[in-house]
């Protein structure tokens, strides 16, 4: 049986600056997961070439794309990826672990980056005592954790209530206002206007791409 060649992304091209809050929508095969594998360094493109922070990352190895992801890299998922039984604390501080941050350096940064997420009063809490809206802000936190280039969102809101998602989104704005660079994968309009751009794909394509005039401003 000859074999069928999908194109995932078809001749996709934008630019990221430092300090930007953008989203990508697009509605389900239109290459969203792709390009986020892609920027969060976890793919490399086949043709075409991704540029982060100078650096061609399709030209990297397994070790340097490892250490791009870990060091330049903050990761948001939908379903928080915590540990269960583990405390916020601990979950925030186990990227700098695996870094080699000592003990007391990585516990004090831990606490201040859950305080900023306002989360203070739930350092000690398991994750299976906090709710879906707090299990975030702790995943949020902990992606702050090695000082990323681009904090990356997939679907960050899609387990938790209206209101908790519009408290998550204002964190990010939050977290835009004071330089991060943060790239949200979406597939909900009004989560996306939350960002100072949005980038719509469909069919492997960039269909259309446009500010939001409810977007975070620096």
């Amino acid at each position: 049986m000859e074999s069928v060649e999908t194109v995932a992304l078809d001749d996709v091209s934008f630019s990221i600056k430092k300090g930007e809050f953008v989203a990508i929508m697009g509605p389900s095969g239109s290459g969203k997961s792709t390009l986020m594998h892609i920027i969060g360094a976890l793919d490399t493109p086949t043709s075409g070439t991704y540029i982060l922070d100078g650096k061609d990352v399709g030209k990297l190895s397994k070790d340097e794309l490892a250490e791009i992801r870990n060091k330049n890299i903050g990761f948001v998922f939908q379903s928080y990826n915590l540990l269960p039984r583990t405390t916020a604390l601990k979950n925030v501080a186990l990227p700098m672990v695996y870094a080699g941050i000592p003990k007391e350096e990585r516990i004090k940064k831990a606490e201040t980056l859950l305080k900023d997420v306002g989360l203070g009063d739930r350092i000690n809490h398991t994750s299976s005592q906090l709710s879906g809206g707090q299990m975030q802000r702790v995943a949020i936190a902990r992606a702050l954790a090695m000082n990323p280039s681009i904090i990356l969102a997939d679907e960050p809101t899609g387990n938790i209530s209206t209101v908790q998602a519009e408290e998550i989104m204002r964190i990010f704005q939050g977290l835009q206002k004071q330089g991060h660079t943060i790239v949200l994968i979406t597939h909900e309009s009004s989560i996306a206007a939350f960002s100072q751009r949005t980038i719509y794909l469909k069919d492997g394509k960039i269909d259309k791409e446009f500010r939001n005039g409810k977007g975070s401003k620096k």
